[in-house]
Formats: C-alpha cells, structure tokens, sequence
C-alpha cells in the first residue's frame, strides 16, 4: 500500500531529515519561488509549520481545503502535515517563517487565545495601515534579524518576537472574520489535544467516550469544547478528518477507491462511497475524475 503519496521535504526541495525541536528559519519567498519558476507543487512537511508573509504580486494557494486565489499584502499560515502548493505570480515579494511543531506547541501553550491558529489552513487579507499588520512585519523582521546572529538575550527575543507573531496573527484572524467569537482558554487547549489524538488514530473508529477518558474529561464536556471552538461536534470533527484523508488519497495516490475505503477503516466499500458522495456531492471516483481534469 502506498504510504506516501506526496513528496514529504525538509525545507522545500530538500530530503527530509529530523527537526530539531527549536527549529526555526525564515528566507525570502524569491528563494525557492524564482528557481521552480514560481511554482510549488505540491508537497508537505512532517514536523514543520509555515507562516507566508506576502506585501506585493499575489497566486493562487492551495492547501488541503483552503484554494483560492490571494491578493496582497496577506499571510498565509500551513500547519504541519498539510499538503500544499502555490503559483505565485511573477516576482511576488514575501518571506516564509518555518517553525517546528514542537516549538510552535510549546509557546502555544503560552497563549490560549492562539491555539487554534494551526488547527488548519489560513488565509488572512489586511492591509499595510492595518496596526496589527504592522506588528506582524516589524517582528517578522526582527525575529530575521534575532535568527541571522547570537546575542546576549538571543533565545528570550527569539520567543518573545515569535509570541508577537503570533499575537499579530491572531488579531488578523478575528479581524479577518469579524463574526467569529474569539476563543480563548482551556476549551481551545482542549480541542488543540483532542486534534492530535485525533491525527494519531482517526480511522480507529474509537469510541467518542475514549477519546474523553484519554483526555480525562467527560464527553460532554469534549463535546462542548469542540462546539464553541470549532462549531462542529467530536464526531464531525472525526468525519472532516476523515474525507480530509480520502481526498488526499483520492488526489495524490494510485489506491483504488475501495481500497481507500478499507486504508481509512471502513468494513464496506458502499458505505465509505456513501460516506464520501453525501459529505462532497461526488462519488469518490467522480471527486478523482474531475480533480484530474482541473
């Protein structure tokens, strides 16, 4: 059975290798951008999260669910383990901030407010007088600068410009969607643990209830959380992951679709058919089909 069915780099273009748990690194989108002609195809990272800072030209992302078409200034945030690719547009300026998962989740930690922030793909459109983007680039520039040399103080700034990225990328975020409740505290460090059990096991078919002893809470107070933070129920948050898996499978590799339906624990190939055509429209073939014609 295939298991990998995309490309999995270091940095882009790079062979994988083990991340150090501080890993942090930040290079200019003309980097890697201009040598592959501005086109990034499609890849993903293990342990490795990635903030875009874009301020001019613009493309078309395309991350798990999140494709669209994005104009600048924006950034664009792609937590570890998602596969995406860009087309940037001829000579589009921006920088690129990589972070382990490990350092990401410790100054997470930190702030709760934030914990949601790479529980999937973002898109976040501002603008340059935007006060909090200003915020987000002077500290993308300073962490450059923090990360280019070794000073007195240099692990202390290194954390606190990282923890104003964050902060800065959180105001965007409830700014970007006005209608959103901002989500705070424990319920979102919650579902941020629920979400990597989730990742470790999702076609286990497991009992909601142990999910919930796993996380020494009751179910309903699982299920609480995951609705203020998500407005999706545990097991919606298990389905979503779920058809995020099978269209993976679908798009990037060779399995068959009943085999895709057996991969992702299903007893009956009808059943994940109907599973998959009643969550997109689409028969899991018919999803292949068109996918492979766009």
């Amino acid at each position: 059975m295939q298991k990998h069915i995309v490309p999995s780099f270091f940095l882009y273009g790079e062979p994988p290798r083990e991340v150090e748990e501080h890993f942090l690194h930040i290079e200019a989108l003309d980097d890697r951008s201009r040598p592959n002609n501005w086109n990034i195809r499609p890849h993903a990272h293990t342990n490795l999260n990635h903030v875009f800072l874009l301020t001019t030209g613009g493309g078309d992302v395309h991350a798990e669910s999140l494709t669209q078409r994005f104009r600048t200034p924006c950034a664009i945030l792609v937590p570890a383990g998602n596969i995406h690719a860009f087309v940037f547009d001829n000579n589009t300026v921006g920088s690129v901030l990589t972070v382990s998962e490990t350092f990401l989740r410790e100054q997470l930690l930190r702030t709760a407010e934030c914990q949601t922030l790479f529980a999937e793909p973002r898109l976040l459109h501002f603008t340059h007088k935007s006060r909090d983007a200003e915020l987000l680039r002077s500290s993308m520039e300073r962490l450059t600068s923090e990360l280019a040399w070794q000073a007195p103080g240099h692990a202390a700034a290194v954390e606190s410009q990282f923890l104003a990225i964050l902060v800065a990328l959180l105001r965007l975020d409830v700014g970007d969607h006005s209608d959103r409740r901002v989500r705070r505290g424990h319920q979102a460090e919650l579902v941020a643990r629920f979400r990597q059990l989730l990742e470790a096991d999702f076609h286990s078919n497991k009992p909601m209830e142990n999910y919930a002893q796993t996380l020494k809470v009751s179910a309903t107070r699982l299920r609480t959380a995951c609705v203020a933070v998500t407005d999706r129920s545990p097991l919606q948050l298990v389905q979503d992951r779920l058809l995020l898996e099978a269209k993976r499978l679908l798009l990037y590799s060779n399995m068959a679709v009943a085999e895709v339906g057996y991969y992702l624990g299903f007893d009956d190939p009808a059943y994940f058919t109907r599973f998959f055509t009643r969550a997109t429209g689409l028969s899991p073939r018919g999803f292949r089909q068109r996918k492979a014609v766009n």
